[in-house]
């Protein structure tokens, strides 16, 4: 059985110790943007569940919040004021501007009837009571 060698023709021997000498003084700059993603905290207690997640630069009325059982979802957008001004270049721009999204499970079921919201400082926070155990009705059979 043969061995397999990768050939690379642009790779020429008499420069591999020159690359290690300037290794680490040279690098490539980068620049990388990834989509922002809400970070949450969520707590447990008897009755509820608490959420915070941070969601900053928002405006409350661009955040949507939906229950169904216990899948909770949380979206948000943040728009751009677009402002260009005479003689201005930008050379970098690292906000975000878009939607963002998570949805998570909880153990238990919602009652979205009493769910609560509030946003302030950048962070939303979630007051998500449990749904109460159904009461089982036996029925006589006759």
């Amino acid at each position: 059985m043969a061995n397999i060698t990768r050939n690379d023709p642009f790779n020429v021997g008499f420069l591999d110790p020159i690359d290690e000498v300037f290794r680490g003084f040279i690098r490539p700059v980068r620049f990388e943007q990834s989509a922002p993603q809400i970070k949450i905290d969520v707590e447990e207690h008897d009755q509820n569940y608490t959420v915070h997640a941070e969601i900053p630069g928002v405006e409350k009325e661009n955040i949507h919040v939906t229950i169904d059982g216990n899948q909770v979802s949380i979206s948000a957008e943040v728009r751009k004021e677009k402002e260009v001004k005479e003689g201005v270049r930008v050379l970098r721009s690292e906000r975000y501007y878009g939607s963002v999204s998570r949805s998570f499970a909880l153990e238990a079921e919602i009652d979205e009837g009493k769910a609560e919201a509030k946003y302030k400082d950048g962070v939303l926070e979630l007051i998500l009571p449990k749904k109460t155990a159904s009461s089982v009705k036996r029925l006589t059979v006759k």
